[in-house]
């Protein structure tokens, strides 16, 4: 049932333009280039940026994040399609313009090289690399399912994308931990509100998301105790660091996830809950373009 439209004839343009949907392509550049601007920005030297540009090791550390996450992509789709199917059927790729065993070989072929690449950076990225493959397979097809912990894996996931610079590079590497707390934090408030956006699709596949087990209401106040630790941690976190250039950056994205809270506070329907998921995505942005500020 699912290879019904495999059935008409596609173009290669098709295809193509199949898999890049599938991949999240503008979602791999953003993590390349949030790797790139960390590198330059945070790890340093600023004034050095044309020759970290011809970097070879944040290119191989940046391509191999990307093939993994894309991989990443590929086996979570793989393992949602009949989910998919009534969340958000225009967007369904696989069994539509790729059949089911080509998506797997590709996340396999993806996955491996990504891992490759991470041995030729180094142990502990080709370790991290791993690590995220298997996270990534096992959120997947189980975690995902259940309450909480494929949100916190998924935040992990995107906090590694900067953890793995503060492996590699010591220089501010306590910089670089703030920025990576801070996707950790933005993306799990962004996964809960995904998951309340999803409650159709999620209910009549058997999974147990907190929305699904405990209702919208109560995992909206578990959302508000969330941000109520995460602000301050991060004024914590720039005080500590005693960069005032940051405390002033953290008021502002404090002003957005102020503005988040009061529209979630009446949020009820699936078009609501995707607004707020649309703007935890600018508030993730402004937080990369801030690393350009505090430098200068």
């Amino acid at each position: 049932m699912l290879n019904f439209s495999l059935k008409k004839r596609l173009t290669i343009k098709d295809v193509v333009l199949g898999f890049l949907r599938l991949i999240r392509w503008p979602n791999l550049l953003i993590i390349a280039v949030t790797q790139y601007m960390a590198r330059i920005f945070l790890v340093g030297p600023t004034q050095d940026w044309r020759s970290i540009l011809g970097e070879s090791t944040i290119f191989f550390i940046s391509l191999s994040t990307v093939l993994i996450a894309a991989a990443g992509y590929i086996i979570n789709d793989y393992f949602d399609i009949k989910i998919d199917l009534i969340n958000k059927p225009d967007r369904v790729i696989i069994g539509r313009y790729l059949k089911r065993r080509v998506a797997m070989g590709a996340h396999q072929v993806l996955s491996f090289v990504g891992c490759l690449l991470g041995l030729w950076v180094g142990k502990w990225i080709f370790l991290i690399s791993v690590l995220s493959v298997t996270l990534l397979w096992f959120y997947a097809s189980y975690f995902k399912k259940r309450p909480f912990i494929g949100n916190l894996i998924v935040s992990l996931l995107t906090a590694l994308s900067l953890l793995i610079l503060a492996v590699y590079y010591p220089q501010n590497r306590n910089l670089v931990l703030l920025y990576a707390l801070f996707a950790f934090g933005i993306t799990m408030i962004r996964e809960i509100i995904k998951d309340m956006e999803d409650v159709r699709g999620d209910v009549s596949h058997g999974c147990r998301t907190l929305p699904i087990i405990w209702g919208i209401p109560r995992t909206k106040l578990f959302l508000y105790l969330l941000i109520g630790l995460f602000i301050p941690s991060l004024f914590a976190a720039a005080h500590w660091l005693n960069n005032p250039r940051l405390g002033w950056m953290f008021v502002g994205l404090a002003l957005l996830i102020s503005w988040l809270v009061y529209r979630l506070v009446y949020a009820d329907t699936k078009r609501e809950f995707g607004a707020l998921s649309s703007l935890c995505k600018i508030i993730t942005l402004v937080g990369m373009v801030s690393m350009i500020w505090i430098v200068f």
